[in-house]
């Protein structure tokens, strides 16, 4: 789920990432921010904002394309920093706090996305071009690895390079 990614009158919540990206990123077990309704599957386990996955229990690797109302976001960001197995899709706005504080300390490494994401609408149609690109973070070396060799063009970049260096001060 994703917010305001284009400029409207009315901004939400609900922006779905295109299915393509997954078969890019392989099988992810839990996805806490999925659609009520979604247009496809992005995880073995699928909480949607009724069901409040920042409640439950985090297990496995997580899909992350939180939702990006304040202070949602850095919720979301920070549980998958102290759950640390999975890969986030984020606006590329690194000069923020939360990058500062919670993904730059945390994470083992990033990809800046060469293209920018059209995403979906709740009712499967597509977006325009977002007025912002997009980063994958990753937590955990196998992530870190995916994230690297996929054929998603972009800039990889190395953060943390050992599992006793991600962690949140």
């Amino acid at each position: 789920m994703n917010t305001s990614f284009e400029r409207s009158s009315r901004p939400t919540d609900e922006w779905y990432t295109p299915f393509g990206i997954f078969s890019f990123l392989g099988e992810f077990d839990l996805d806490p921010c999925a659609p009520i309704e979604p247009l496809w599957r992005t995880a073995k386990v699928m909480y949607n904002k009724n069901d409040d996955g920042l409640s439950k229990e985090w297990n496995g690797r997580v899909w992350l394309n939180p939702p990006y109302s304040r202070p949602l976001i850095e919720q979301f960001v920070r549980k998958m920093a102290e759950h640390g197995n999975g890969i986030a899709l984020l606006f590329n706005r690194c000069d923020n706090r939360m990058f500062h504080d919670i993904i730059f300390p945390t994470a083992t490494a990033m990809k800046f996305l060469r293209k920018r994401i059209r995403f979906y609408r709740p009712d499967g149609t597509r977006g325009d071009s977002p007025g912002c690109g997009s980063v994958l973070v990753a937590w955990g070396e196998d992530n870190a690895d995916i994230i690297r060799d996929c054929e998603l063009e972009g800039k990889y970049v190395r953060l943390n390079d050992n599992e006793k260096d991600n962690v949140l001060r």
